[in-house]
């Protein structure tokens, strides 16, 4: 499923536009955006919850050349789904 497949999906189900779904979605992934940019976390009950985790720097190997190389530590996104959603798939 991709986003547009995503936003007819929201749109059929709400009795919504397309348009008014598009905004919805696109709200809700700023909304997500800037709390994890904050460090927080956004918890959805039965759904999950989305967080930021630290990677540390490590050596890593560029495979072609075998030669080692520097990865910088950064941030990354991360996602665990809740119990309901474990359970339904």
């Amino acid at each position: 499923m991709n986003k547009a497949d995503l936003i007819a999906q929201i749109s059929e189900d709400a009795g919504i536009t397309k348009t008014e779904a598009n905004a919805a979605l696109d709200s809700f992934t700023a909304a997500v955006t800037k709390a994890l940019k904050k460090g927080d976390k956004v918890t959805l009950v039965d759904f999950g919850t989305f967080s930021v985790s630290a990677r540390a720097a490590r050596t890593g190997r560029n495979p072609q050349t075998g030669e080692a190389i520097k990865i910088k530590a950064k941030k990354v996104a991360k996602f665990k789904a809740g119990k309901e959603l474990s359970a339904s798939i």
